[in-house]
């Protein structure tokens, strides 16, 4: 057991343990792993942040296919970078993504570094990332410590306590560095990474399949479920948010948001007054019919106004309800004063950055909007 009291030593059984079943029966055909190259490393490495492998691939493969080179992604537009990443989520990590792709090109001439400390001044890349990174690219030893590996070595070592918590961070920190290999890091690493993703996974582990069993105090204690400890559960924050769905034949009103923030530098739809947290002063859809009205009326000449059905959807730290309020247009005015304002067409939903409610809803109304305006031998554009 690992505690402030207890120094943590080398264990080398540990690791050759684990490079032993990797090299046997870990992941050895995901795309990533066809290359060395730190740029498709480094990519790979921030997609999987928070994200399953199988959501990652075909993002992964898009991306390589327009932006072959770091070169390539850095010189890029942002707006393309987002349009590429949209349905992947957690929208901080592409503007990270595009903004370490110019300090690359910019400070390294293109070439990541082999120092972990280097690469972690970069944007969006941490101690884990970093290490895992300069791992795979360049063999350096460095610890990784993402939440596979924290759940690996919570069972194996049993760890008490949350492991977001820094003391308990801090302990797992160590364990990991005192596990490294001599050699053998790129399998050690992928190992890591692949007992956590396909054994020692959050519900009904696959112990009987793991090379660490006899050896594992959690599975001695019977105590797999609990380890490692979840963190401790706050009350869901709800917040609500009207939008507006201001459309004019197949064309759709879209609102370029803010660079940071909720959905940052994504398009969406106008909002009226924002998110607001659920609350006994909560303001109704009639109660802003006039803000709305008046909002919509400056692209058009207002046909019909009609409220859809909610939309929920959840973040991290809080529910959204959004209310979609559909309103067609007659006329559409000529020009758009707002620069952060565009149309867009309906039929271009699935390939917008969009997020991902916003994209949902609209694809939706692409069916019932084709069978409309195409039957009336409207193009809408």
């Amino acid at each position: 057991m690992v505690t402030e009291s207890h120094p943590v030593a080398a264990d080398p059984d540990f690791s050759s343990r684990l490079i032993a079943w990797q090299k046997q029966h870990g992941r050895h055909g995901l795309p990533w792993q066809q290359s060395q190259e730190a740029y498709r490393v480094w990519l790979s490495e921030i997609m999987l942040q928070q994200t399953q492998v199988t959501a990652v691939i075909p993002y992964y493969q898009r991306f390589l296919t327009s932006f072959p080179t770091v070169f390539a992604l850095a010189a890029a537009p942002v707006e393309e970078v987002m349009e590429h990443w949209s349905g992947l989520g957690y929208y901080t990590r592409a503007r990270n993504l595009h903004q370490c792709a110019k300090q690359v090109v910019e400070k390294y001439q293109g070439q990541f570094p082999a120092d972990p400390a280097l690469l972690q001044e970069l944007p969006g890349i941490g101690r884990s990332t970093a290490a895992a990174i300069t791992a795979f690219s360049y063999g350096t030893v460095a610890a990784i410590l993402d939440g596979n590996v924290k759940r690996v070595l919570a069972r194996v070592f049993a760890i008490d306590g949350y492991p977001g918590s820094k003391p308990v961070e801090d302990q797992m920190w160590k364990l990991a560095q005192a596990l490294l290999p001599a050699q053998g890091i790129q399998a050690y690493t992928q190992g890591l990474m692949d007992m956590g993703a396909t054994l020692c996974v959050r519900s009904n582990p696959k112990c009987q399949q793991c090379p660490f069993q006899d050896r594992c105090l959690a599975y001695a204690q019977s105590r797999t479920a609990e380890l490692p400890e979840r963190k401790p559960k706050k009350a869901q924050k709800e917040k609500q948010a009207i939008m507006l769905v201001v459309q004019d034949g197949l064309q759709i009103l879209l609102e370029r948001r803010p660079p940071t923030g909720i959905w940052g530098g994504l398009l969406s739809l106008p909002e009226l007054a924002g998110m607001q947290e659920y609350g006994d002063d909560m303001i109704s859809v009639d109660e802003q019919m006039a803000e709305l009205k008046q909002k919509a009326g400056r692209f058009g000449v207002i046909n019909s106004i009609q409220i859809l059905p909610v939309v929920s959807h959840a973040f991290t730290h809080f529910k959204l309800q959004i209310l979609p309020v559909h309103v067609q247009l007659s006329e559409r005015h000529a020009m758009i004063s707002e620069a952060d304002h565009r149309w867009g067409n309906l039929r271009d939903a699935g390939q917008l950055a969009l997020p991902a409610p916003i994209k949902n809803l609209l694809m939706s109304l692409d069916t019932q909007a084709l069978l409309a305006f195409d039957t009336m031998g409207k193009d809408g554009e």
